[in-house]
């Protein structure tokens, strides 16, 4: 039996026959050998999280949409920073979940860490708010699932259905199958990224440096300043302008670039 997080006094878990059980393990190999081609870096993370809830939907039975978030937990609660879904009402219920309530399932599963599910959303005692709203749009069931990485969080998987008590232990043993690969996945496209953010900061700050070093060594050839009081006349003309330094020491190379090519050309 599947561990996970039901809604309180609703139960009920769909019969299957051997064929749809058949049918949906072929599903799920489907939608883990998608994940599994996922290659970190062939496009952004959010396009990466969109390919991962188009597999989630195939690989999870009974699902009409599905969400996968990723999460900031650096000061102590677990915050979205992105997400990506499979259809438009998705991404309305996680903006209701996320930005203007900030209660439901996918909020739940990652203060867990346990699979939460919801069989009747407009009945669900554990988010009063959330899930009248989400009733209302026709969407009446809910699978969330965390990712986790050991017990690293990454984010979460979240999937809906129109009808109600569609997930059950079936489906979120599937599901749980789906997550651990997925977060990988995901894990390795935000480590890729943030790799890729560091070495563009990082060549940019040499840039700017280089910049610099090159504008103080003008403000002394001209004024016949050390290197500390050529810095500092640097620093003074960017304060009074209001622009940043580097910009000020930019334009004063630029500058004296123009003039060596003028006295070339005379």
């Amino acid at each position: 039996m599947a561990d996970y997080d039901a809604q309180p006094g609703r139960t009920t878990d769909p019969d299957l026959s051997a064929a749809q059980r058949e049918a949906d393990d072929v599903d799920l190999h489907a939608g883990l050998n998608g994940v599994a081609g996922l290659v970190a870096g062939g496009s952004g993370v959010v396009d990466l999280l969109g390919h991962v809830a188009e597999f989630a939907a195939r690989a999870i039975p009974g699902v009409d949409g599905a969400g996968v978030s990723v999460i900031d937990v650096s000061e102590g609660t677990p915050s979205v920073t992105a997400w990506a879904v499979t259809a438009q009402f998705v991404e309305d219920i996680d903006r209701l979940q996320y930005i203007l309530i900030r209660e439901g399932p996918c909020v739940t599963c990652m203060e867990t860490r346990r699979p939460t599910v919801s069989g009747s959303l407009g009945s669900d005692s554990r988010w009063p708010r959330f899930g009248g709203g989400v009733a209302r749009m026709g969407v009446h069931s809910a699978l969330a699932l965390p990712m986790l990485i050991g017990d690293r969080l990454v984010g979460s998987i979240n999937t809906y259905a129109y009808r109600r008590d569609v997930f059950g232990g079936h489906a979120v043993q599937l599901g749980s199958q789906f997550a651990g690969p997925a977060a990988v996945s995901v894990h390795n496209a935000q480590l890729l990224d943030h790799a890729q953010k560091r070495t563009k900061q990082l060549q940019s700050a040499l840039t700017t440096r280089a910049a610099i070093d090159q504008a103080v060594g003008i403000i002394r050839s001209r004024a016949g300043l050390d290197a500390d009081a050529a810095f500092e006349r640097l620093v003074r003309m960017s304060q009074a302008e209001n622009i940043k330094l580097h910009v000020v020491a930019e334009r004063l190379v630029d500058e004296a670039v123009r003039r060596a090519k003028a006295r070339r050309q005379t």
